[in-house]
């Protein structure tokens, strides 16, 4: 049914794809990830059978084609004005199954002759909304009917066309990963109380190479999307800088970068009410936005509005609006040695430096330590006792005496009290008592005084294990353990009241990697991606990445390491990924590397964060 170019100039059904006669089997249209293959739709053929109709529909959504005209050609006059394929992605595990046609009561011969049914089928694993972004969902039936008719075509000959279809698309995994990319867009971060603009990614999915519907290229499709706005789930937490009403200059589907490495984008006459600063920190979000989509990184972007040039950012300015702007820190890595003593071990680029006492009392080791958490700036670590009853803060510039613990739990067993505790990038401390009899999840402003309790209300009777705060603030991943499973989730924290008396919650958990049934820890990698340990229904441990919004690339698992008890890794994705492990001691892996053994003892090894 398509021309594959990459197969050869020949139709799809000799490169394997839907079926057109006898058993109906679901065959994958491309190899997985092969995001290099182009598909091309061939119109219906002249008197095609209904079924054949169905499966060349299918087909012509995993295309390349242009507005989806040869698409539209399976469908009734009145379905090929109305339908919507921009209207969301069902992604199945599989390309669907088509079987039928359907038999209803009352269907006679005569009836047949004008109109059949057949239905799509398949296991629903995710769904990309209109607004691009996507959502992993634990594994579903899908089911879905097609309608057809029989129809005069303008040479006056009856042909089967589909008119009641779906809008959107249906995909199988390996199509959509074909036809479309991860991207992350940055807005920034809402109720920042000292002055510092925070930029926050918001991850969307754009098509590869040329959108059917806008004709944009990735970079343009991407902007575009920046410009509409945050996605519904990030949206209550973060701002945009574009005034309302800016979009691309009318006919502007292409934003290609010159031979400097500058990208100019232009912008319509809306753009021009920004401000000069406000200009610059929209400048800052198309940079941070299209740095990892252009193979060249982009050395500057130039934003022109109605009238010319409104400003320009430089990349070597943009890390000012960065999470970890600020931070003097030199992201070495911490761990607990076996007296329970918190050491450091420095120039942490390779992971090989000679592990040294901290400065202060959690590196003399007067009250024994078993997890830690330190600051982003690397001035102050909080650590937890060594049966989880007491929560300390401690400077790691001076020397003196431990204060006094500002958590404690009162839970019976070491396994109910105290997770190990997190530091977002505002200064904040985070952490959780486990008691079964009063669970909490608490925040200490600046890691100093009262805690306040934090509420989390789509917890639904589960039990807060661990947790880690992203750099940002404003998303927090919670490992929660019900019914005997523990399952990772991602919530949005959402800061209301005033600064002296704060509201602080945590809304919208999302399930970040349904495939995994026990996850058994967890770390920030990067802006929006996640380091995750854990196994699938009746598997394995495996090690693998996992996007903040839950979905997964081809590149997402990682080499195999024994009995992996926890994980640790940076913001700078460069820096080697650690791993603590029962019988290998504190193991790490570097990019393009292997699994290394740092240390044979010690446990709770961190990153700062």
């Amino acid at each position: 049914m398509f021309a594959l170019l990459g197969c050869g100039i020949v139709v799809l059904a000799g490169c394997g794809s839907m079926p057109v006669t006898g058993d109906v089997k679901a065959v994958d249209a491309s190899q997985p990830g092969d995001s290099q293959v182009q598909v091309y739709a061939v119109a219906p053929r002249e008197g095609a059978p209904p079924s054949e109709i169905v499966d060349g529909f299918l087909e012509s959504m995993t295309s390349d084609d242009p507005a989806f005209a040869t698409t539209r050609k399976y469908l009734s006059a009145d379905a090929r004005r109305t339908w919507q394929p921009g209207g969301g992605t069902t992604v199945l595990a599989q390309a669907p199954t088509r079987s039928g046609p359907l038999l209803h009561d009352g269907d006679n011969r005569a009836t047949r002759d004008k109109a059949t049914t057949y239905t799509l089928t398949g296991e629903k694993v995710a769904a990309v909304d209109a607004q691009s972004s996507y959502r992993p969902l634990a594994p579903t039936d899908y089911s879905q009917t097609l309608h057809l008719v029989l129809e005069k075509g303008a040479d006056g000959k009856q042909e089967w066309r589909i008119d009641v279809v779906p809008d959107g698309l249906v995909l199988g995994q390996s199509d959509f990963k074909r036809l479309y990319r991860p991207v992350n867009k940055y807005y920034f971060a809402t109720g920042r109380t000292n002055g510092q603009s925070t930029l926050v990614a918001d991850p969307v999915y754009v098509r590869n190479r040329t959108d059917p519907v806008t004709r944009m290229d990735t970079a343009a499709q991407t902007v575009r999307t920046l410009l509409a706005g945050p996605t519904n789930w990030l949206r209550p937490v973060v701002d945009s800088r574009f005034p309302t009403g800016t979009a691309l200059r009318k006919g502007v589907i292409a934003l290609p970068q010159d031979d400097q490495n500058v990208l100019k984008v232009p912008l319509n006459d809306k753009a021009d009410k920004a401000s000069p600063s406000a200009c610059r920190m929209m400048a800052a979000q198309v940079l941070f936005t299209l740095g990892d989509l252009t193979s060249a990184r982009v050395e500057r972007v130039e934003l022109e509005g109605g009238e010319g040039r409104l400003c320009a950012l430089d990349a070597d300015d943009a890390p000012e609006f960065s999470a970890d702007h600020g931070s003097d820190g030199d992201d070495s890595q911490y761990f607990i040695n076996d007296k329970g003593q918190v050491e450091q071990i420095p120039g942490a680029t390779d992971g090989t430096g000679t592990p040294e006492p901290v400065t202060g009392p959690l590196g003399s080791g007067t009250v024994p330590m078993s997890a830690v958490g330190v600051a982003r700036d690397e001035q102050r670590a909080a650590a937890v006792s060594s049966h989880g009853e007491h929560l300390y803060v401690s400077s790691l510039e001076t020397e003196g005496e431990l204060a006094d613990p500002l958590v404690s739990s009162k839970a019976k067993k070491a396994a109910d009290r105290l997770s190990s505790p997190s530091w977002d990038g505002r200064g904040d401390l985070w952490v959780a008592d486990r008691d079964p009899a009063g669970p909490r999840l608490l925040r200490l402003t600046g890691g100093t005084g009262e805690p306040q309790e934090v509420r989390v209300p789509g917890l639904d009777g589960a039990r807060i294990e661990e947790l880690r705060m992203s750099a940002d603030g404003v998303r927090i991943a919670l490992l929660l353990t019900k019914d005997g499973r523990t399952t990772l989730n991602i919530g949005r924290v959402e800061r209301r009241g005033s600064s002296v008396a704060p509201e602080i919650s945590v809304e919208d958990l999302r399930q970040a990697a349904p495939q995994l049934t026990d996850v058994t820890a967890i770390s920030w990698s990067g802006r929006s991606r996640l380091v995750v340990v854990g196994k699938e229904e009746g598997g394995v441990q495996q090690v693998r990445y996992v996007q903040a919004d839950g979905s997964t690339s081809a590149s997402g698992s990682l080499p195999g390491v024994n009995q992996v008890q926890s994980v640790a890794a940076a913001d700078d994705e460069l820096l080697p990924l650690m791993a603590e492990t029962v019988g290998d001691g504190i193991v790490k892996l570097s990019p393009g590397d292997n699994w290394q053994t740092v240390l044979k003892q010690g446990t709770s090894l961190v990153y700062p964060g």
